[in-house]
């Protein structure tokens, strides 16, 4: 094995900038705001959602359908619990910031209900209302896990988690539904 000499000068060190503690809390500070005003927004959204999800259920013609959006109905009112819960981990009273994104999407659902017929094409405009309801949740809380992550809140890392593990069963138990309801012969029957 040959043996290599290197002088320092052929040695180059990785230029690092370090951050003064005043520039890190500022950093921390901003994004704690952030937090607190996604974890509001997130605050309305699952308050919001209780009402229009029961809506989703009385509207909906498909026995599993009902059955899944009931049981996520009852995660949705825990999701509710947890929120408190983050908003009292981090000292602060829950407040809700109502959500323009989530308005639209809740909006747009209650208009696929209205002017779908009974049967597969409300059922199938439920999941894809429903779907989208939760690509959105998923986004959100998939972001605020990496907010409180790096914030260092660990209880809220653990229930923000929890919460997004059944945004995602959920979307994918809708998926499920739709594979089996919208079908040619489903839609060509009704």
């Amino acid at each position: 094995m040959d043996n290599i000499n290197l002088n320092s000068a052929e040695i180059e060190s990785p230029s690092v900038t370090y951050s003064t503690g005043y520039e890190r809390k500022l950093r921390t500070t901003q994004i704690m705001k952030l937090f607190e005003n996604e974890l509001g927004d997130l605050f309305w959204i699952e308050k919001a959602l209780t009402k229009v999800m029961q809506k989703m259920i009385d509207n909906t013609h498909n026995t599993e359908l009902r059955k899944a959006i009931s049981s996520h109905l009852t995660d949705t009112e825990n999701q509710v619990m947890r929120i408190e819960q983050i908003f009292e981990d981090i000292h602060k009273t829950p407040v809700t910031h109502k959500c323009d994104a989530m308005e639209g999407l809740i909006k747009e659902a209650e208009v696929i209900m209205k002017e779908c017929d009974e049967g597969s094409m409300r059922d199938a405009g439920i999941i894809s209302a429903a779907q989208k309801v939760e690509h959105y949740e998923i986004a959100t809380y998939g972001t605020l896990r990496h907010m409180a992550e790096t914030l260092e809140l660990n209880r809220s890392v653990e229930l923000l988690q929890k919460t997004l593990d059944e945004e995602k069963a959920a979307d994918n138990k809708l998926t499920e539904i739709a594979v089996r309801l919208i079908s040619k012969q489903n839609i060509e029957s009704n």
